[in-house]
């Protein structure tokens, strides 16, 4: 099976199941799990921070950073279809009583510093008002990698208001691939960043949200009071070490792959492709219907979603050789409905 659909469906290697198995454990809700602390020491250390937080998941992860940010009837900036808006249930606007302030952004996922900046409340600020305290970026946005020059002005608009700054890290590591940094790098002046293991890493679940210590021993006890406490889990952090350890790097045969994908696909009558953009790309279909298509590379065995465009995403179950298979399977399935 070549499964297209998410990186978020990779399976376990043998390697990181032989760490899981080995893990050694203890009660983390009191700080006595092993593998735990050394995985949140990790990626704190990896990206920067003071400190990490290991949780079950990155809308978990976003959720306590804005909560840790904010207080009730305060009020966060984001993407109008940034993740941590539109994907994760209201979550910071139904637990913390925090509203979201969405900004449109443009195709490749970036503000109008402008329209931005005519977005955030003032201090003091009339009494009608939410008070403004948090901006959120997000990298990559649909595998799209924000410039740098653009997250310092970002940042720069927000220190200048006073805000602090979250990063929806949850594929960062593909973002500091791409770009030739390191992942301190393009974590570099956030106060609080959400980074994901099983997006592209190949960890069964997890994410970690690392910034200063204060946001983050506030993100815990957010943790704890919506229910994210958890005991033995040094088993799950284990397999999130052994991601950060071996798994970063490798992120470039993604890149690599999605490349060679774009190509092929391009090449096909009808399609046209948008990417691709580090591991992944944005097919559209002339004069057919992509859910008869995903019908058909289906009983192939090559799983997608019928979207209109078709998001396509390279991970590290799908080997370069697993790319030229389903291009010959794109091939024929499209040819066929086209005719």
């Amino acid at each position: 099976m070549i499964d297209f659909r998410s990186d978020t469906v990779t399976k376990p290697s043998d390697a990181m199941r032989t760490a899981m198995a080995q893990a050694e454990v203890g009660d983390d809700v009191y700080g006595e799990d092993p593998s735990i602390n050394a995985l949140e020491a990790q990626a704190a250390k990896l990206l920067g921070k003071d400190a990490g937080l290991f949780v079950s998941s990155g809308t978990q992860s976003n959720l306590l950073a804005i909560l840790a940010h904010c207080q009730r009837g305060d009020e966060y900036l984001v993407g109008q279809q940034a993740h941590a808006y539109l994907f994760e249930a209201g979550g910071a606007a139904v637990l913390g009583s925090v509203q979201p302030q969405p900004v449109m952004l443009d195709t490749n996922g970036l503000f109008d510093l402008d329209q931005l900046d005519s977005a955030i409340k003032r201090q003091p600020s009339m009494h009608h008002f939410a008070h403004s305290k948090l901006l959120c970026l997000e990298n990559t946005h649909d595998g799209k990698v924000l410039p740098q020059e653009y997250v310092t002005d970002a940042q720069t608009l927000a220190h200048e208001h006073g805000l602090g700054l979250h990063l929806d890290g949850a594929r960062m590591w593909n973002a500091s691939v791409a770009g030739g940094q390191a992942p301190a790098e393009t974590a570099a002046g956030f106060d609080t960043v959400s980074v994901c293991l099983s997006k592209g890493l190949g960890a069964p679940v997890g994410s970690v949200v690392v910034g200063r210590q204060d946001l983050v021993d506030e993100a815990r006890r957010w943790r704890k009071m919506v229910g994210g406490g958890m005991r033995q889990a040094g088993i799950l952090a284990a397999a999130g070490s052994h991601a950060l350890s071996n798994n970063i790097d490798r992120l470039a045969q993604d890149h690599a792959n999605a490349i060679r994908l774009a190509e092929g696909l391009a090449k096909l009558p009808g399609v046209s492709v948008d990417g691709p953009h580090t591991n992944m790309q944005f097919v559209s279909f002339d004069g057919l219907d992509p859910a008869v298509l995903a019908e058909k590379l289906a009983a192939e065995d090559i799983l997608v979603f019928a979207g209109s465009p078709m998001r396509l995403v390279c991970h590290l179950d799908i080997s370069t050789k697993d790319v030229e298979r389903a291009l010959g399977t794109f091939s024929s399935a499209v040819t066929e409905l086209v005719g």
